[in-house]
């Protein structure tokens, strides 16, 4: 049973709504959180930006309840290949398109934001705790009494009326020029890449399928990128050379003359949008300072090229959405907050780092270092297609230490009920997992810690062949065996908190847990 803030109040303010913004405040409100989000422009922007998700994103959007309906909008990227002016491949990162992910769905998925941000605001509008108010400029940010460790959110509303909203956490999802970070006060490491981009979205007349779906033509007279925007879009993305003249280069006719090659015409599609991007990399130094925190853009930028701008963005929202959940219901401690940071750290730091690297590759304007990187690459790409790189573990948190499966993202295979082939996080209803295989995880907890588990919202299931969920492909059985486990626990945001085996195993997982949650300063590290 969640509290209800006082009349005015509001449990998380949540600055910006992007997509990050209304994910995080959908899976607050979601459950059972009093939620406003201020957003400064007074309509949705409307133009694409993102245009890929990874299995992980579109996993979190499965646990928001708007993937199914997104995934039809979707298209599946088989390969992804670097090639030369010549045409010769330097670097193939296969989709494997067929093959199927730990988290159940395809590796990558190329769509059209404004499907993403429609399905968002049409479920954050079915929540009865969130409140979205568009055209609302914050200006400051206001400590509240040491009572109630409230903050006062103070804007300008449509006309320049002054609105306030006090609430008891405060979570900046407002973009690269974040007030509430400049507010908090929170330092930014550059982690010095820069470089200025025209991105071109088009919508063919005639829909074309691309093979490879999508491409970068790392050719030094003009790095190009040519992706898929969605189905029968297009995302194109030209690098500004020095000689490009200061006026002109983010018009429609420099848009439409590089895109002649490519065969896009006026006569033959509809230019959507073109736009001067100057591509960062940039990360903060710290995730949060007192009842203020940050997701998103406003946490890190990052080239395009490892397409993680966005997926790194949702994962935020879903580390940050189950944590302030245990600090809001009193069920752990605030230091509990301080571990979102540490954890996301990491991974948000190699995706910048391998976005940069990409940079590196493609962005080369000197002839002669390119065709010596030409020489450098073309072996590898002949060795054949290679698997887009995993996420690495997240930083130092919530997890059982010493167990080397912590941090794991927990495997989602088909399961049954009654003759059903549900989604494992569907038939959980996602939170707090205790998984088992060779017995009922629920028989074996004391009714002590059945209660503390049950508090959380924490499930128990059995997967098993000719179980009532049903091992029916038998992947849990192959997962467990590689994980030489019985039993595991998963957070709310699908990573593995730890793993055990025994009669003993469920017990003791929730109660590491329980310990972990009491004192989360002392931060473990995954393998």
């Amino acid at each position: 049973m969640t509290p209800t803030p006082p009349p005015g109040d509001t449990d998380v303010a949540i600055v910006g709504a992007g997509p990050v913004g209304l994910l995080l405040a959908l899976l607050l409100g979601r459950r059972g959180w009093q939620v406003e989000v201020l957003e400064r422009q007074a309509s949705a922007y409307g133009r694409p930006r993102a245009v890929h998700l990874d299995h992980e994103a579109a996993r979190i959007l499965q646990h928001a309840g708007i993937m199914d309906r997104l995934a039809p909008q979707t298209e599946v990227m088989d390969s992804y290949l670097w090639r030369n002016a010549a045409g010769t491949p330097l670097l193939w990162l296969d989709g494997q398109p067929d093959m199927p992910t730990v988290s159940g769905w395809p590796a990558s998925n190329m769509f059209h934001q404004p499907d993403l941000e429609r399905l968002l605001a049409e479920a954050v509008a079915s929540q009865p705790g969130v409140r979205v108010r568009p055209g609302y400029e914050v200006r400051d940010v206001v400590a509240g009494d040491s009572e109630d460790g409230s903050v006062s959110v103070r804007a300008d509303g449509p006309g320049g009326v002054a609105a306030e909203v006090r609430a008891r956490w405060v979570v900046g999802c407002d973009g690269a020029d974040s007030r509430i970070r400049a507010l908090a006060g929170l330092a930014v490491s550059d982690l010095h890449y820069q470089a200025q981009w025209l991105i071109v979205d088009v919508h063919p007349a005639v829909p074309v399928r691309w093979s490879p779906l999508n491409v970068q033509v790392c050719d030094p007279a003009r790095p190009t990128t040519a992706v898929s925007a969605g189905p029968g879009r297009r995302r194109f993305e030209f690098m500004r050379l020095p000689d490009d003249a200061d006026d002109g280069f983010d018009s429609a006719a420099t848009a439409w003359r590089l895109l002649e090659p490519w065969g896009l015409t006026p006569a033959n599609a509809v230019l959507e949008r073109h736009a001067v991007y100057t591509f960062s990399a940039r990360l903060v130094d710290q995730w949060r300072r007192g009842r203020l925190l940050v997701a998103g853009d406003a946490a890190h930028q990052m080239p395009p090229f490892a397409g993680q701008g966005l997926c790194s963005g949702l994962r935020d929202a879903a580390s940050l959405a189950w944590k302030l959940d245990l600090v809001l219901a009193g069920q752990a401690p605030d230091a509990l907050l301080d571990t979102y940071g540490t954890e996301r750290e990491r991974q948000v730091r190699a995706a910048i780092d391998f976005s940069v690297e990409l940079g590196k590759i493609i962005c080369v304007l000197d002839p002669a270092a390119a065709a010596a990187r030409d020489r450098d690459f073309a072996p590898i790409a002949e060795a054949g297609p290679a698997p887009i790189p995993d996420q690495p573990p997240p930083g130092p948190g919530v997890w059982l230490p010493g167990d080397p499966q912590a941090g794991q993202l927990a495997l989602q295979a088909p399961v049954g009920r009654d003759g059903s082939r549900a989604r494992l996080d569907d038939a959980t209803g996602g939170g707090w997992v205790l998984l088992g295989h060779t017995a009922d995880p629920a028989a074996e907890l004391p009714a002590e810690l059945a209660r503390w588990w049950e508090s959380l919202g924490g499930r128990c299931l059995h997967v098993a062949a000719g179980g009532p969920y049903d091992d029916s492909t038998g992947a849990y059985g192959r997962w467990f065996g590689s994980l030489e486990r019985d039993t595991v626990l998963i957070r709310p945001d699908s990573y593995l908190f730890g793993t055990a085996a025994g009669p003993s195993a469920a017990a003791g997982l929730v109660d590491a847990l329980r310990s972990v949650l009491a004192a989360p300063a002392r931060a473990a590290e995954p393998d």
